[in-house]
């Protein structure tokens, strides 16, 4: 299938973006340009758009147009209060809308309509200030029409605009009754909007807007998609990646009853049905014959080995990612230096709705409806329309709810599997991929070595510090070649993270580039979920080794970076740092700062010296997401982070046997259990910065804490995640 370079896709600059937001006028509805005779008929709704991103009813309804795809984390409502909070509206009478595919809705961060990255609230926290505060000036003035009083003394609380010299006040669901709205809609400057100090919506726990919807069953994920007419299909595909299906032996498939039709689709072998368990069947009896892929014969245990002695050949030099002073001339110089491998292997994304996507393609085979719950849906639309080889135009896409996403529903790369299938049979399909299609085919986080040196001086501060990251290309294997090019072959994915907070006059991060065999994808925190790990961890062993307090050591360094130190105190005195756990139970200490956002936490777990089993009993974690919308969210993210992150660092793993993933289903890619969660308690703090990012902010603490925390539990350093108890048992033996 053909790479797309996805930049290129989103080449609306921010000044462009915000120059279209601040023209709009009620031509503009929500879906594009107007024509005169669809102006009328939503004039005649009884709806006004006072812009792009809200729609208020005569009933009082005010709809907040929610560019970004919500997945559990809560980000439509975020957004939703941060433009009511300027909007002044009554949040008992705020609802959400999906925004549909178009460039007034991309994120001005990302230059796209994409949900990634923590950047929802960053990328629109200006956007939907202003245009609530937009939407506001224009029911004043509205008002002040209607009143006949000048609009200089009106003001609004929820819902209402006021005159309090006569007492006299209108609703906003009367004034939409009567509003015309302006051939300009007016400019809002910084200094026309809210003070923190003003805020009645914005950093409180607000009720969220998708919860009802969900708890009623209510709320449509991709799954919940029924079209008329419509087939399911089951996916057969490659075990190997770029493998392709020689032989198709189908006569036992066909004669299954429901199915319909069997397609060979180059890479996979597709199977139509009018049931799921019909194609799930027909696709069982299937004899396929492969053809070698380009992963023929790969081995990750013995790629792993390869990957350490790279990483240790600093003879061979790598692209740097981070340089600061002289590393390698200050190591030469340096008293002592303290040097470790660490390595962390595949993981799987393991979002709970299975992947599935529904198309209908027309009959003459050049426009179609898509349905999907994606991260990223211009793109889904732009692969659509290569697909079928037409306009993106004539791609409609329905976004769905995404029960999880995590980075593996910004690719559109399974897409092509029901349009092809829909445009050959005529009829909607609907093409759900099993766990086991789903594990075996995974796009991966990738797996990755480290070797890290750090040269102390006389005093034991650190004084040169070089890591160097051996790991595959995220970006090369998702058709970013011009991003991987721009960055000077640099993956930015692959190698988030890697930079720190910590005050050293010399560093050098490398990044050693493999290549690409197995199929990539970006996963929660990217990179940030190994390379803290790597760093933290390092610090923490050169802290034991200096007979130093790991924290106390971590504070001697953070110099200049007031909200990180804060943070690292604060969850010091929540977990008791310093006091020592009864019960065999021992403690480990992390720091992160991951998309300008410091968080840390603590761990504490009992490792069963027997088996080398490890069990997590309580976290405590704070973080500062600078000014935070929803406490609520912001909690249950960072919860999110831990538990998530406990999988990645104590039982997920992929691995491959010439050139297949080993694992298929949740019985042996072990996800956590409720029973594994520990308590968790979490700290937020809010502060007057600009809003950073939450969703994926806390996972990358954890590979460090629950490595820490082994080695006070048993004295042992674990140094390749995840930290199974296979290899806690051989490290407590070495």
């Amino acid at each position: 299938m053909t790479k797309i370079d996805k930049k290129s896709a989103f080449s609306v600059s921010r000044r462009g973006f915000m120059q279209g937001a601040s023209g709009l006028t009620f031509s503009i509805a929500f879906a594009g340009w107007m024509t005169g005779k669809s102006a009328a008929a939503f004039a005649a709704s009884g709806k006004t758009s006072l812009n792009a991103w809200v729609r208020i009813g005569t009933d009082d309804k005010v709809t907040v147009m929610i560019p970004v795809s919500e997945m559990g984390q809560g980000s439509s409502t975020g957004l939703a209060q941060i433009l009511a909070e300027e909007l002044d509206a009554d949040w008992n009478k705020v609802a959400i809308e999906t925004a549909p595919v178009d460039k007034v809705y991309e994120n001005p961060f990302l230059h796209g309509q994409i949900t990634v990255a923590s950047l929802a609230v960053p990328g629109f926290w200006d956007i939907m200030r202003k245009g609530g505060a937009q939407a506001r000036r224009v029911l004043i003035d509205n008002a002040a029409a209607a009143m006949k009083v000048p609009a200089s003394e009106l003001t609004t609380e929820p819902s209402m605009v006021v005159h309090a010299k006569s007492g006299r006040k209108m609703s906003y669901g009367d004034i939409a009754k009567v509003a015309k709205m302006p051939a300009k809609l007016p400019e809002i400057a910084d200094g026309d909007l809210k003070k923190p100090e003003q805020y009645r919506i914005i950093g409180k726990p607000v009720r969220r807007l998708d919860v009802v919807a969900k708890s009623h069953g209510k709320f449509e994920y991709g799954m919940d998609v029924q079209v008329r007419g419509m087939q399911y299909a089951a996916i057969a595909r490659t075990p190997v990646e770029g493998a392709k299906a020689e032989k198709v032996d189908d006569a036992a498939a066909k004669a299954v009853k429901g199915v319909t039709g069997v397609f060979n689709l180059g890479d996979a072998v597709g199977v139509v049905g009018t049931s799921v368990e019909a194609t799930k069947k027909g696709k069982a009896a299937l004899k396929i014959t492969w053809s070698a892929g380009a992963a023929s014969g790969f081995n990750s245990d013995k790629a792993m080995a390869e990957f350490v002695a790279r990483a240790n050949n600093k003879a061979e030099a790598g692209l740097a990612a981070n340089k600061v002073g002289d590393a390698p001339g200050a190591m030469t110089g340096a008293a002592k230096v303290i040097s470790r491998d660490y390595t962390s292997d595949y993981t799987y994304h393991a979002q709970m709705e299975p992947m599935n996507i529904t198309a209908k393609v027309s009959p003459d085979g050049k426009s179609a409806d898509i349905w999907a719950g994606t991260q990223a849906p211009a793109l889904m639309a732009l692969i659509g329309s290569l697909v079928l080889q037409t306009d993106i135009a004539k791609i409609k896409l329905h976004q769905k709810g995404l029960g999880g996403g995590f980075g593996r529903r910004i690719y559109p790369d399974l897409v092509a599997y029901p349009l092809v299938l829909s445009k050959l049979t005529q009829k909607p399909v609907k093409v759900i991929f099993s766990r086991e299609d789903d594990v075996a085919n995974g796009k991966l986080r990738p797996m990755t070595a480290h070797h890290i040196e750090a040269g102390l001086d006389n005093d034991n501060n650190i004084v040169s510090w070089h890591h160097r990251l051996v790991g595959q290309s995220v970006l090369a294997n998702s058709g970013q070649q011009k991003d991987l090019e721009k960055a000077g072959g640099v993956d930015f994915l692959t190698m988030e993270g890697v930079k720190h907070k910590y005050a050293m006059p010399n560093q050098l991060v490398e990044f050693v580039r493999e290549g690409q065999v197995t199929a990539l994808a970006a996963w929660r925190a990217i990179g940030a979920g190994y390379n803290k790990f790597v760093i933290e961890s390092f610090l923490d062993e050169i802290a034991h080794e200096l007979g130093k307090d790991p924290v106390e050591f971590r504070l001697s360094m953070m110099n200049g970076d007031a909200r990180g130190r804060k943070i690292i105190e604060t969850v010091a005195k929540m977990g008791n740092w310093g006091t020592k756990p009864a019960g065999g139970r021992a403690k480990g200490f992390a720091f992160a700062h991951v998309w300008d956002t410091p968080t840390a936490g603590i761990i504490d777990l009992t490792v069963d010296k027997a088996t080398g089993g490890v069990k997590a009993h309580e976290i405590w974690t704070a973080v500062n997401p600078g000014l935070v919308i929803n406490p609520d969210a912001v909690q249950s993210q960072q919860e999110s982070n831990m538990v998530y992150g406990l999988g990645q660092a104590l039982t997920e793993r992929i691995t491959y046997t010439d050139g297949a993933i080993d694992q298929s289903n949740f019985d042996s890619y072990t996800v956590m259990r409720m029973a594994d969660v520990p308590d968790i308690h979490v700290e937020v703090i809010s502060t007057n910065d600009r809003p950073t990012g939450i969703g994926e902010i806390g996972l990358p603490l954890v590979g460090g804490m629950v490595a820490n925390a082994i080695f006070n539990a048993t004295g042992a350093r674990v140094r390749a995640m995840p930290f199974t108890a296979e290899r806690v048992t051989a490290a407590m033996k070495a």
